[in-house]
């Protein structure tokens, strides 16, 4: 029988109470994400009406924005020496993001349900902010702005679109 590997020692600067606290915040916004994910591709999905297109391809784009964050967000949790998601249980267990299983959603409806989502994400990378930077993680205090930038634009063009829906 194999011995089994000794847990990785990330190197890290960051004092472990200090990066326990940033890597609960990351795998939250980790799970927000992914529940976001999934509920805009379903709403990509299911959108019907007449600015079905306009809709579908805004949607797939904020979609595919989403998932490109999230392995950033799970390689900064494991660069401070945590461990990270591992199953859609695990997701579960840390989503705030409600899931949306409604076997239809007006077109409005599901912008402005995607609207809030976002915002709720923006509030979770401020409280995040709050969190790394008094861990002193610069590098990911930095890249929590990008990200807000993001959430926050998704939400403008949810809340444009929404306008006249």
């Amino acid at each position: 029988m194999a011995t089994p590997p000794a847990p990785l020692k990330t190197p890290t600067d960051i004092k472990t109470n200090a990066a326990k606290s940033v890597a609960e915040a990351l795998n939250g916004i980790l799970a927000d994400s992914f529940a976001l994910y999934l509920k805009t591709k379903n709403f990509h999905w299911h959108v019907s009406g007449p600015h079905f297109r306009d809709y579908h391809l805004m949607l797939d784009d904020q979609a595919t924005q989403i998932l490109g964050t999230t392995d950033a967000i799970a390689e900064r949790v494991r660069k401070t020496g945590n461990t990270t998601l591992r199953s859609i249980g695990d997701i579960a267990r840390h989503q705030t993001i409600k899931d949306n299983d409604a076997a239809f959603v007006a077109a409005a409806d599901m912008l402005i349900e995607l609207r809030e989502d976002n915002l709720k994400l923006v509030e979770a990378l401020r409280e995040a902010k709050d969190i790394v930077d008094a861990a002193k993680d610069n590098a990911t205090s930095g890249i929590l702005d990008e990200w807000t930038d993001l959430a926050e634009e998704r939400a403008w063009f949810l809340f444009e679109a929404s306008r006249g829906a």
